[in-house]
């Protein structure tokens, strides 16, 4: 059975490289019968908390579908899943290392370990606190909280297996005295993630090459306690859009929650993550998480970094628009796109009432019927590469757009008649739609296209001259299409507008 865990710190939002160290520890939890993924918080520096973090934590994971089984707000066998609550736990092992001569205590003063550190910068030493041991390391095993604890190292060369990085090794020179046990009572990470690893029961641990650096005083911390390590899956970095670095808050990379209220749906953004680093071997870019769990693969992650690329994630996220639309139906789409207000009633996520409950249509089209919305959603819904699209998209279907006959002289096509042309052919437009009865997409297909024959103009000139001059817009779903959603009147009135305006212009 396949026991993960993803612990992160609440110190701010989650970008993609941090969900991607999520994303891969559930799918191999969720790839063994009775496998257990497993959330905890790594709270111990309260200096870098940061209020509302955990709430981002938690509506993220639930938005993504990453459901935890055991953990903050659902409990378990290892409770509790706070490690600032735990420090009991912690001391009770740390006072195993004190008994078996592998801890001490350590007051010294933090400004006399920096004149340590500078007294090796200038010679041009590697600074290894091991080398500045206090004479008290070796004559007590007495420590309490309020002096921090160190661990007491035995330099020697270590060798270990990576899942990813393959077999790796290290010399004496890396050990090092750590920090286990900080004064204020809390441990280190170091220290903490061991520990909680082993009580839980942890068979992989998935985390960035950052921490690669520091496995030789891992594993002489679990050697110190004669406990067993789970296997190790170092996760090569996310790597900025321009390929020269880590992708980081720092730098600009935007939380997950940001790009799910621009409308990045939750199946584009696991499958983008997901295979950000990994694929199985085949040309297939689209994946439901059933299938990311079936065929996951941990040696089939790439060795290198991997570079962000957000043209990509906003392909794959038109393609699971289409997607949903085209397997679900229009309601699975809509629910999507529905209001603030329709949201938070809707919602099930952990914390509904938080503003970011994004309305993606046009603030006018609340005036506008469910049915209505999903009309206009049906027709343009394969064109958007974002919900947020819609904004731009669909203001002409709730509101009569402004009448620009210079945007309209500016078509290729149009600019290639006459104004008089262009007036006489709205007019014969007007005159044959208003002779439709059954105001139908096919039957406006057919009354186009007989339009197409008596006027013998191109199709990009007489359609072009209708769509621009019921919509304005630099983008419109097929014609026929627009106009049924539309409906006779609107459409017919936006006609005689712009047949007017042109008038009035010659």
């Amino acid at each position: 059975m396949n026991i993960t865990r993803f612990a992160p710190s609440p110190t701010g939002y989650i970008h993609l490289g941090n969900v991607r160290s999520a994303i891969y520890p559930y799918l191999i939890a969720k790839q063994s019968d009775g496998g257990n993924f497993i959330l905890r918080i790594e709270d111990t520096d309260q200096n870098r908390y940061v209020e509302g973090a955990t709430e981002l934590i938690l509506e993220t994971l639930t938005w993504l579908g990453l459901d935890w089984d055991e953990g903050i707000e659902k409990g378990g066998d290892h409770s509790p899943y706070y490690q600032s609550e735990r420090r009991d736990i912690y001391h009770a092992y740390a006072r195993k290392l004190l008994k078996a001569g592998r801890a001490y205590a350590d007051p010294t003063p933090s400004e006399k370990i920096d004149e340590y550190r500078k007294e090796d910068n200038e010679k041009k030493l590697p600074f290894l606190y091991r080398n500045h041991r206090p004479e008290t390391a070796d004559s007590s095993d007495a420590w309490e909280p309020g002096t921090p604890l160190r661990f007491k190292s035995d330099p020697k060369s270590v060798e270990w297996h990576d899942e990813v990085m393959g077999d790796l090794k290290t010399g004496p020179e890396v050990m090092d005295d750590i920090i286990l046990i900080k004064k204020d009572g809390l441990p280190t990470y170091n220290f903490a993630h061991i520990v909680d690893d082993y009580e839980m029961q942890v068979t992989h641990i998935v985390r960035g090459v950052e921490y690669l650096s520091s496995m030789p005083n891992y594993l002489a911390i679990y050697e110190a306690l004669g406990i067993s390590h789970p296997k190790f899956v170092s996760l090569p970095h996310v790597l900025a859009t321009q390929g020269n670095k880590k992708l980081s808050k720092r730098d600009g990379a935007k939380s997950v929650i940001d790009y799910k209220d621009e409308g990045v749906v939750k199946e584009a953004m696991l499958n983008y993550l997901a295979c950000l680093g990994w694929n199985d071997g085949t040309e297939q870019e689209i994946y439901s998480k059933d299938e990311l769990i079936e065929k996951f693969d941990i040696s089939r992650i790439q060795t290198s970094g991997a570079r962000f690329d957000e043209v990509k994630l906003l392909w794959q996220n038109g393609q699971w628009i289409r997607k949903i639309y085209d397997e679900q139906g229009v309601d699975a789409l809509y629910d999507r796109t529905v209001s603030r207000d329709e949201a938070s009633i809707k919602s099930n996520a952990i914390n509904p009432t938080r503003d970011s409950l994004i309305n993606f249509w046009p603030e006018i089209a609340m005036d506008y019927s469910e049915d209505y919305r999903k009309q206009v959603l049906s027709i343009i819904y394969d064109r958007l590469k974002v919900l947020s699209d819609l904004r731009e998209y669909t203001t002409y279907f709730f509101e009569d757009p402004r009448i620009d006959l210079e945007f309209l002289q500016s078509n290729k096509f149009i600019k290639k008649l006459s104004e008089t042309e262009q007036r006489d052919l709205l007019s014969a437009a007007i005159d044959k739609l208003q002779n439709v009865e059954d105001w139908t997409a096919d039957n406006l297909q057919n009354t186009l296209n007989d339009l197409l024959a008596e006027t013998g103009k191109k199709p990009a000139e007489l359609f072009s001259l209708i769509r621009i001059a019921i919509s304005y817009a630099n983008f419109s779903p097929a014609l026929h299409l627009t106009m049924a959603v539309l409906g006779k009147d609107r459409t017919i009135a936006r006609l005689n507008a712009t047949c007017s305006a042109i008038v009035n212009d010659l």
